[in-house]
């Protein structure tokens, strides 16, 4: 049924209820299919060849599998995320996915106009190959909208050029350009995601050089210790969004950070609130700062950490409002995917709607209900 109802690309007259929102859903190019959307003259410029990976990856059956699902290549061998309808079997059918956020994986290039071409390429990409009328005739996809922050000017260009797309639901940008996002070079970028409502969203990557995020004792030997590092960059943003008053700039900011983990906001709420309350009269933010993430900021489940004893677990949710600040994610196509079936089972029951779907509603300003899929999996 599903089947044929691809073949037929029409959508559902009858409408069924959102229940789960998948914030993080990669959309993968297939060969040669990005470099004619890259402007000149980098187009004519680009390297093609394959270089070796800087960072062993410890993920299982990388070397066959590049640390994805093995059942998400397509059958010609195609890189997984490249299909459009096998994405749409995998996250949505199969899933039970409502809605998917694609985020493409652009990485920092070490000349910002260099970021920005590739930026460009990608958002041209994704409307023409993945929400256009024939790919997303179930209209499930919802697109970012990928800016490269090292080219203030070339980001505001790009948001305004693509945020009146009906399906791009958000803005894409990474977190190694330097300096840090509380700095106001950055002003333009966030002022012109509150002129549109859009949330700002960041996925981790990785950049070439000293692109690349970096811990304070320079870059790790292996993919294990860097994918902790991560969350020490998104731990620096955070405290320089909210220290340097970007939120006080712009209470309407909406800023979510995407396969960061986030276990670790709880400790570093409190560590920021007692900093504030000892140092208060040194600093110029209007509130605590533990209230600018839970009303500015949301992460993704993806990766969910969890002690041996899940109870530890469920009172780290309820300490930190976790209905405030979670946005279910899958990973998908990746090794790491989340089913949301699994992943609701372990989420405190009162928080459940609102990780699970009303946050993602919410944050990306999606419908509450969309065309029915007869043979999609209930995660409810």
């Amino acid at each position: 049924m599903t089947q044929a109802m691809i073949r037929s690309r029409v959508p559902s007259t009858e409408l069924v209820p959102v229940r789960v929102v998948d914030s993080d859903i990669h959309p993968m190019p297939a060969p040669g299919q990005l470099v004619e959307y890259i402007p000149e003259p980098y187009r004519s410029k680009i390297l093609t060849h394959k270089v070796g990976s800087t960072i062993y990856y410890d993920a299982p059956d990388f070397n066959h599998a590049f640390a994805m699902r093995v059942d998400s290549f397509t059958e010609d061998g195609g890189f997984p995320g490249s299909d459009p309808d096998l994405a749409f079997q995998q996250a949505i059918i199969e899933g039970g996915s409502d809605i998917g956020i694609l985020e493409p994986g652009f990485t920092a290039k070490r000349l910002p106009e260099w970021s920005q071409a590739i930026c460009t390429a990608h958002n041209t990409w994704l409307a023409n190959h993945w929400l256009d009328s024939h790919n997303n005739w179930h209209q499930r996809w919802r697109g970012s909208i990928c800016a490269a922050t090292e080219d203030t000017a070339g980001a505001v260009r790009e948001i305004e050029k693509w945020v009146g797309h009906p399906y791009m639901s958000q803005i894409l940008i990474k977190a190694e350009p330097r300096p840090a996002w509380g700095d106001p070079q950055y002003d333009p970028i966030w002022a012109t995601a509150v002129k549109h409502d859009m949330p700002v969203a960041c996925h981790l990557s990785r950049g070439f050089y000293e692109t690349m995020p970096a811990p304070p004792v320079g870059i790790p030997s292996y993919n294990h210790d860097f994918m902790v590092s991560y969350s020490l960059l998104a731990n620096n943003q955070v405290m320089s969004l909210i220290f340097d008053g970007v939120f006080d700039r712009f209470p309407e900011l909406r800023i979510v950070l995407v396969e960061h983990a986030f276990t670790w906001i709880l400790p570093l709420m409190w560590r920021m609130d007692a900093i504030y309350e000892a140092r208060k009269s040194w600093v110029d933010i209007k509130r605590k700062p533990s209230e600018y993430v839970k009303e500015h900021i949301k992460f993704t489940t993806q990766p969910l950490d969890y002690p041996d004893d899940k109870t530890e677990l469920t009172r780290a949710f309820e300490w930190m409002d976790c209905e405030k600040i979670l946005l279910f994610s899958s990973d998908y196509p990746h090794w790491t995917y989340d089913d949301p079936r699994w992943l609701v089972k372990h989420l405190p029951a009162h928080a459940r709607e609102a990780i699970m779907f009303r946050n993602g509603i919410q944050t990306y300003h999606l419908p509450e209900s969309v065309p029915a899929l007869p043979g999609q999996t209930k995660v409810w």
